[in-house]
């Protein structure tokens, strides 16, 4: 079968996956013991964190490492919120947030939260004019994910974080789909608060982290924790965070190679969506070319990753924590279109394994479905007709 879903999960890198071996057998302390055994698995620890740093052009005291982008989206806007001594409470966001920003945002709600909910324009980017009407003198919060997981938009963060900046209200942004895949270094000084999950650049699952500027007063979520400084609960994953770092490093020596691969591959994605009219390839004002999010005219997603999955092809309907649900997708309604429409969209997501006679290949086949599909509706639709 051919995987064409990596912006859901990527293969574990296979010197990650040494390292997570090693460590697990040689630093296996807990790193919050005070013998030397402890001490040992501390010292990588720190270490890691000093690296993790270092990629992210963040200053380490306020890395703090996680289970992976969930509950570092959901213990950063928490630890901002805890910072804020004004009885404020307004938040805003976009439509097209990762599920866990939503979820967070809907708990913060029945606490009295009010939440503003952006759309996005046509060619995907949030409108900053629109962002800046809607601040309010009680707007404490903004969150806006820096590259969306179903088209791969990529957001103005640095033009967001220099206006909030200037007003004083906290700015978190989910950039779990984009590092390793973008400088995140570039940027990251515009941010309060900013979360990655190792799992999307070939480190292992259950693992992330968060970054705080170490300049907020925050509070940590549960009273009591010692662990990553009162950040989180849970003992630390020494191995599976020294993967992460192994992984992130390569990720970060190969984002000119990688992007290059990847565009490569989206042109011969356009070139061949070209040749019919049931296929619509969603572009954007400004994009990472690894992610891909098409609609097939009067097919629901479900059933064209379904076929596909036949035909030997592993593709995604959006977001993988939304999979099953039977929900239009968010990005789709924030675009603006129908439900129906929405439930059109599948995507599908490049990797560094990915080949161009593999993209070739699903480009035959979701052609060839779109024109097989929508010719036996025309012949339907002709015989009722009659």
């Amino acid at each position: 079968m051919i995987y064409l879903d990596y912006a859901a999960t990527c293969p574990l890198d296979s010197d990650a996956g040494k390292m997570y071996l090693e460590v697990s057998t040689d630093y296996y302390g807990n790193s919050s013991s005070l013998h030397d055994i402890g001490g040992k698995a501390s010292d990588l620890l720190e270490g890691c964190r000093g690296e993790m740093a270092r990629l992210l052009g963040v200053k380490k005291s306020g890395i703090y490492f996680t289970s992976g982008g969930t509950e570092s989206n959901f213990l950063a806007i928490t630890a901002l919120l805890s910072a804020n001594k004004r009885a404020d409470k307004h938040i805003i966001t976009t439509a097209s947030e990762h599920s866990s920003i939503h979820g967070t945002m809907k708990r913060l709600a029945a606490d009295g939260y009010a939440v503003t909910y952006l759309p996005l324009g046509a060619n995907g980017i949030i409108d900053v004019q629109m962002l800046e009407a809607c601040i309010k003198p009680e707007t404490v919060l903004v969150s806006i994910q820096h590259v969306n997981s179903e088209i791969g938009a990529i957001q103005p963060i640095e033009k967001i974080g220099t206006i909030l900046k200037e007003r004083g209200i906290y700015f978190h942004s989910d950039m779990v789909q984009s590092f390793g895949k973008l400088d995140i270094a570039a940027i990251s000084a515009k941010v309060d608060s900013l979360s990655i999950s190792s799992h999307k650049f070939y480190g292992p699952k259950g693992v992330g982290l968060t970054y705080i500027s170490p300049a907020i007063p925050w509070t940590g979520f549960l009273p009591g924790t010692t662990h990553e400084n009162g950040f989180r609960a849970g003992t630390v994953n020494i191995a599976g965070i020294a993967a992460m770092c192994v992984a992130a490093q390569k990720a970060v020596k190969m984002l000119a190679v990688d992007y290059a691969h990847y565009q490569a591959l989206r042109e011969i994605v356009m070139e061949l969506a070209s040749s019919t009219d049931y296929l619509t390839v969603f572009q954007c004002g400004n994009q990472l070319p690894s992610i891909v999010g098409m609609r097939i005219l009067g097919m629901e997603g479900q059933w064209t990753m379904l076929e596909c999955n036949r035909r030997g092809f592993a593709i995604s309907t959006g977001s993988a924590c939304q999979t099953g649900q039977q929900a239009p997708s968010k990005t789709m309604k924030a675009l603006g279109l129908s439900d129906e429409e929405a439930k059109e969209f599948v995507r599908i997501s490049f990797g560094r394994a990915t080949t161009i006679d593999d993209v070739k290949a699903f480009m035959q086949a979701v052609v060839s479905v779109a024109t097989e599909r929508n010719a036996l509706r025309s012949i339907n639709e002709a015989g009722t007709k009659q």
